[in-house]
């Protein structure tokens, strides 16, 4: 597509579209588990196509889609051998520029995954370095090293991948000789780039500026915060790394490095019309390194997981939303906010028991874990910032725990270190109708099993019921586009509240009471309700808030 034609497209978007990111819902499309249009089992572009107004009834205001390019498959797409070209399981090109057009003409924006840390085994320049053998010039592109050891028998340093293991795997040379080493931090099939090389920042300035010429309007950095590694590639030393990694600065993760990249990734950005953006998928040890990558020359949103795995606890909830409002204000940049996503358990889920990681095994209590979840639901898009949401979670739908070994899919699965196998649960396709193969994900089953129940917590079992998920979550977006305040702004002012609730007013009038613990708790009703996950009673000036319920009050 000419620039020309990707312009005018975007004079179809809301006039309205300055900053339009700061207070953004943004909704995660996981392509493989959306929507069907082949019926072949797997998700693709016009099913997901076919589903826009869906979320555009929904109101969410753009659709960030996971790796839809050529691939493998190593690693569910985040293996790329194409960064501009359509896996035919996905559809082609022309689907996604069609994808684009319909969403634009409903207001919505697309936002899509950009992979730059690494590539596919199968990509063209990295077949290429192992088939010219050492002394190949496309090996600097890629972080190629001898072994230590008297024949060069073990790996170049001590790191290990996220996937568990090493992460360096040796090479053959084309005579058949035990060769060099090449690194990947996560799985064999997904060689690291060396963006020390000129080459590789100027294929992905490129790789840029041919989707936004597609018209999309912005990118989620995959891995946004391990592109650079730190001079010599150093041993850590000792093993389990993978600890910490929510800690410590490593020398592959988080080096000061990254920034660079993102100021010259930020012209690119600021040359397009729209107020096209990117978000950073950036794993830090702190809050304030966080914002490192959203200053105001560099990236426009970083996703904030450390808010994603507190626990369901008042003091937690409240140190980490000031800490995350703190971070962010100095650099200008809004707060983010954000409870699953495809690589993590379900929050309904695991909200289902008592504290734990953001990786649980157990389904726990389904009617504790989805009342949570629809409180925590409402605290979240109370908050100020862009908040994003998973695809399903707007059905209440809990991670499938039990799915049998022999359908998972996920790369890490069966590995005995490294990071959890167990994300297939949290990446079943979703139920749309209460009956067929799939429950309305398509006409030929789905490519990971649902469960039977399912059918009720499908889109048409809970459209038009006032006490479902789906309802909650529309009436939630619907109040937070009538009410200027939410969203907007950096700060809560926080009100005084018994133990174990949260209270806090924004402006125009508005305050959120949110109830954290197991028994219903009495207070001052602070005005009229305008939206509760749960039932509230009101009664001479009092309310009683249920146990673990959130409410929005119109003051």
């Amino acid at each position: 597509m000419t620039q020309y034609l990707a312009d005018a497209h975007h004079a179809d978007l809301p006039a309205a579209s300055a900053d339009w990111w700061r207070d953004a819902v943004i909704y995660q499309v996981y392509p493989r588990s959306f929507a069907d249009g082949n019926g072949d089992g797997m998700g693709d572009l016009p099913g997901i196509r076919s589903r826009l107004p869906y979320l555009r009834e929904l109101g969410v205001d753009a659709v960030w889609l996971s790796p839809f390019y050529a691939s493998p498959q190593a690693d569910a797409g985040y293996d790329v051998a194409d960064y501009r070209a359509i896996d035919p399981m996905f559809g082609t090109l022309l689907d996604a520029d069609a994808l684009i057009r319909d969403a634009h003409d409903l207001g919505l924006r697309i936002i899509v995954d950009l992979v730059p840390n690494h590539s596919s085994d199968a990509h063209e320049w990295f077949k290429r370095a192992l088939d010219e053998g050492p002394g190949s010039a496309l090996r600097d592109r890629y972080h190629f090293r001898p072994g230590k050891g008297d024949d060069g028998e073990l790996p170049p340093n001590d790191w290990e991948s996220i996937f568990g293991g090493s992460a360096w795997t040796r090479t053959g040379n084309p005579d058949g000789t035990p060769g060099d080493w090449y690194l990947h931090l996560f799985a064999p099939e997904q060689p690291d780039f060396n963006w020390e090389h000129p080459a590789v920042a100027d294929e992905f300035r490129s790789i840029l500026r041919f989707w936004l010429d597609m018209g999309v309007d912005g990118f989620r950095i995959d891995v946004a915060h391990g592109l650079v590694k730190a001079p010599g590639l150093p041993d850590i030393g000792g093993s389990d790394q993978l600890k910490l990694l929510g800690s410590d600065v490593m020398p592959f993760f988080d080096q000061d490095g990254v920034h660079e990249i993102y100021r010259a990734w930020r012209k690119i950005l600021d040359e397009y019309p729209g107020d096209r953006i990117a978000v950073a998928e950036a794993w830090t040890p702190t809050v304030e390194r966080t914002a490192n990558y959203v200053r105001p020359d560099e990236l426009h949103q970083a996703f904030n997981f450390q808010y994603l795995g507190t626990h369901w606890v008042a003091d937690e909830l409240r140190r980490v939303i000031d800490e995350s409002l703190d971070a962010m204000r100095p650099v200008g940049a809004p707060a983010t906010w954000v409870l699953s996503n495809h690589d993590v358990t379900r929050h309904a889920t695991r909200f289902a028991g008592p504290p734990a990681g953001t990786q649980i095994r157990e389904a726990g209590d389904r009617e504790l874990g989805l009342r949570r979840a629809r409180a925590a639901t409402l605290l979240m898009l109370a908050l100020p910032g862009s908040a994003y949401l998973y695809q399903g979670e707007e059905l209440g739908l809990p991670d499938v725990t039990d799915l049998p070994d022999e359908v998972r899919q996920d790369p890490a699965f069966g590995r005995t270190e490294g990071q959890d196998g167990f994300r297939d649960g949290c990446r079943v396709p979703i139920p749309w109708t209460t009956e067929g193969s799939s429950y309305g994900f398509g006409t030929g089953g789905s490519w990971l099993p649902q469960p039977d129940s399912w059918a009720g917590l499908s889109v048409e079992a809970q459209t038009g019921d006032p006490d479902s998920t789906l309802e909650l979550y529309r009436s939630a977006l619907a109040a937070r586009r009538a009410h200027p305040a939410l969203g907007t702004g950096d700060a809560v002012e926080w009100l005084a509240a018994p133990e174990g609730v949260l209270a806090f007013r924004r402006e125009s009038g508005f305050v959120c009471t949110v109830n954290t613990t197991g028994t219903a708790v009495r207070i001052p009703a602070p005005g009229r309700v305008l939206l509760a996950s749960s039932a509230v009673r009101t009664a001479e000036g009092e309310a009683e808030l249920p146990a673990d319920t959130a409410v929005w009050w119109t003051v």
